[in-house]
């Protein structure tokens, strides 16, 4: 490859293919154009460093023009253009090969990092390998877990348990898991109950509700705090976990990217997402488990 970037741009649409070339060659790209698969294929004698390649094409489409690509020039990244909400086609895209996917319209210069990483990519592989949920999430059998009917007071006690220093498979736990999954007799997450749950229990309902006039003054008693906490602890232990447990955690796959982790947590304000591999659920990924690969990147930098 030589110093400048050689884009194949194909696209039936010949505003597109003509406005993204222009913006491509301001950018320091060189550009080929094609308008369809069929002349993308003939192109290919041109040697491009990277394809960008719209799906919906007439003539040959764009899944058909990247499964001739690939059979021409084998380690050549594409880069396809998929129509908004087309993520089937997109899963299709990438399972046939290619490097990536990207919604049209698409900003210029997402396209432009992803035309350097896929040149990148293709220089050194290894370069953009990195662990996968699977390889950094909590196993289930290893996370804590509790059934729907047992109460308030054995969830505390396996939550302490969490706490304690425990040897995992690949690694020592430096936290305690914060929650206890709930689970129901097939295996399936019922729900979650984690310490601010229990928080929120134990709190009585008259310092959250509307307050009579007088309530305000009685608050900075020295004595009206007394004795509270463990009067509520004692009492509400009892309390199934059912009628206290928060909804389930969202669900994301065992093959997914450590960024879409990131990503569904801060999108959702979810610091755990409970994973799945093959249809059944595999374990949790915390964001504290993110964190110490943020820290394990920079120390094997």
């Amino acid at each position: 490859m030589g110093d400048k970037i050689k884009v194949l741009m194909v696209d039936d649409e010949e505003k597109f293919r003509s406005t993204t070339e222009k913006i491509l060659q301001r950018k320091g790209f060189d550009t080929v154009l094609a308008a369809s698969g069929e002349e993308a294929i003939g192109k290919l004698d041109e040697h491009p460093d990277v394809v960008i390649l719209d799906v919906k094409m007439p003539g040959m489409d764009g899944h058909r023009a990247l499964e001739e690509i690939k059979k021409h020039s084998p380690d050549l990244p594409i880069i396809m253009l998929t129509g908004h909400g087309a993520l089937p086609s997109a899963k299709e895209a990438l399972q046939k090969g290619a490097f990536d996917y990207l919604a049209k319209p698409c900003d210029i210069n997402i396209l432009t990092g992803k035309i350097e990483d896929a040149c990148r990519h293709a220089e050194d592989p290894k370069a953009f390998e990195e662990k996968r949920v699977m390889g950094v999430m909590v196993p289930l059998q290893e996370y804590t877990m509790i059934g729907s009917e047992e109460n308030v007071r054995d969830a505390i006690f396996k939550l302490k348990a969490s706490f304690m220093l425990s040897i995992s498979t690949s690694r020592i736990m430096e936290t305690g898991h914060r929650s206890v999954l709930v689970m129901d007799n097939r295996n399936n997450v019922q729900g979650i109950l984690a310490i601010r749950d229990l928080l929120e229990l134990f709190l009585p309902s008259y310092l959250t509700a509307p307050k009579p006039s007088m309530a305000d003054s009685i608050q900075y008693s020295p004595m009206f705090w007394q004795g509270m906490f463990i009067k509520e602890v004692k009492q509400k232990s009892d309390i199934k976990i059912k009628n206290v447990m928060s909804p389930a955690p969202l669900t994301i796959e065992g093959t997914a990217s450590l960024m879409e982790a990131a990503y569904m947590m801060m999108k959702n304000s979810a610091r755990r997402l409970v994973v799945e591999v093959a249809g059944k659920v595999a374990g949790v990924i915390r964001e504290q488990d993110l964190f110490f690969e943020m820290e394990k990147i920079l120390r094997e930098r």
